[in-house]
């Protein structure tokens, strides 16, 4: 099984910004895309953004201009910049560890414990 440990949620007022970081075994995390995912109470968990191995990023048009996900080979870490946020934003925020070729639509792969990240009006 393969552990992976989030942090950086919390509170904050629209307009504000928040950090999301996870950590994951550096065995593993260079040959693999990460990505992060949210669900809100009563809905689907939906994805939000994801990094390849190579460093291609791609993002759900919601957030385009908003947030930025990106890795650090070296630490073996996987970040989430969120900026601008809003409270439909409001969520527990997972990260995943998938391949490079598995379809963002697929929930599969590995997952944090998830952390939440609230946006007050």
């Amino acid at each position: 099984q393969v552990q992976l440990v989030e942090s950086g949620g919390g509170l904050v007022q629209a307009g504000g910004s928040l950090r999301l970081s996870c950590a994951a075994p550096g065995s593993i995390f260079r040959i693999n895309a990460m990505a992060w995912y949210r669900q809100a109470p009563g809905k689907q968990r939906e994805w939000v953004a994801t990094v390849t191995s190579g460093g291609s990023t791609n993002y759900v048009d919601f957030v385009k201009g908003r947030f930025t996900i990106s890795r650090d080979n070296a630490k073996n870490t996987v970040n989430l910049q969120m900026n601008s946020l809003k409270p439909e934003d409001t969520a527990v925020y997972y990260c995943n560890l998938r391949s490079d070729d598995t379809p963002y639509r697929v929930l599969t792969g590995f997952w944090g414990q998830g952390t939440q990240v609230t946006v007050s009006s």
